[in-house]
């Protein structure tokens, strides 16, 4: 589980996570950056074509300035099982995906992780505040700010015109 300060965040910088080694990461790395973060599990329905988008979108704005943030999540229909030296060896070598991947956390419930429980602490949708599934996507922009939640079926290439204006965006 990622760790922070006894009082609640009031950015995302403020967080620290733990990458697939267990190191901790603090999120402040990032500043500048626009992110986009995914819960991800790689024996999804859905798996194949979310890491094959995010690495399209990773190569082509990685040099503008844009970071994918994967958070493997195995709260879902068991369907991310692995340890975290499994899941980082099956996605860099099935996909060559070049991303980060954190280490394994929950994303809902008593035990979500601090960096879930700041993310879905905002205006969103008509389920509520709860990841509904694998791949849901939070985009936010150089100063920290979250933009956009989307659901797990939106495909990452869908959003690529939401990266680009934040991309451009100083």
């Amino acid at each position: 589980m990622a760790s922070q300060s006894m009082q609640d965040p009031i950015s995302i910088y403020e967080l620290t996570v733990k990458d697939a080694s267990g190191k901790y990461v603090s999120l402040d790395i990032y500043k500048g950056k626009v992110l986009l973060i995914v819960n991800v599990a790689s024996k999804c329905g859905m798996t194949n074509s979310n890491y094959t988008e995010l690495n399209y979108l990773y190569k082509r704005y990685k040099g503008q300035g844009l970071e994918i943030l994967a958070f493997p999540c195995n709260q879902f229909g068991d369907e991310e099982p692995g340890t975290n030296a499994d899941i980082t060896d099956y996605v860099c070598t099935r996909f060559k995906s070049e991303f980060p991947i954190f280490g394994k956390i929950e994303v809902n419930g008593q035990n979500a992780d601090p960096l879930y429980a700041f993310l879905k602490s905002g205006k969103w949708g008509i389920f509520g505040d709860d990841i509904q599934w694998n791949f849901v996507k939070f985009l936010v922009d150089k100063n920290g700010t979250i933009v956009h939640r989307f659901y797990p079926t939106t495909s990452p290439l869908t959003i690529e015109r939401d990266i680009m204006e934040l991309l451009e965006t100083s």
